[in-house]
Order: C-alpha cells, then structure tokens, then sequence
C-alpha cells in the first residue's frame, strides 16, 4: 500500500462513483451512495484529501492513509480511525 497522491486521483473527476465507507472493526457500515465527483483538492491545512460532489458537500479521506488502487477502484485505510474508504467507478452503458 501506499500514500495518497492528489495527482493519481485526478481519474476519478467527472465520474460516477460508488463510494463506501466500512468500519475495520466490524460495527456500523454506512450506505453506499453514487456520486459524480467534480473536484479533488486538499484541505486548508493539508491533512486530507476532499472529494467535491458539489460547490460544498465533500468526502474528506487523511493523507496519511494507506491506499490500495486499481483503474476502476481505489481504497484508503485510515488506521488511526479504523475506516476504510472506496471509491468504485460505476459502469455506464
């Protein structure tokens, strides 16, 4: 696994995705929703990374994460808070 780069991300901009958020320690596990996502920036202060679905509602992951990533899904670890983010592109036919 490895860091996230805001560059690598760029992929994902203008696509619908599926994004899903577990807990590692097998409590509550939220919904998955679809989204398009329209911009990816970091935070003010460089902790995180923002997924902009909108002008204002977001997906914020930490850097520090540990990501593991394929063309068509992308997975980051946060280790300190025990989530797991993905991100799966939705296929379009």
């Amino acid at each position: 696994m490895e860091s996230i780069n805001l560059e690598d991300m760029k992929r994902f901009i203008g696509v619908p995705v599926k994004i899903m958020i577990q807990d590692q320690s097998g409590g509550d596990q939220a919904a998955t929703v679809s989204k398009t996502i329209k911009k990816i920036q970091l935070c003010p202060d460089g902790t995180h990374i923002r997924f902009y679905f909108d002008e204002f509602y977001f997906l914020a992951v930490p850097l520090a994460s540990n990501v593991c990533e394929s063309e068509e899904q992308w997975s980051a670890v946060d280790g300190e808070n025990g989530l797991t983010y993905i991100l799966k592109k939705v296929q379009v036919f």
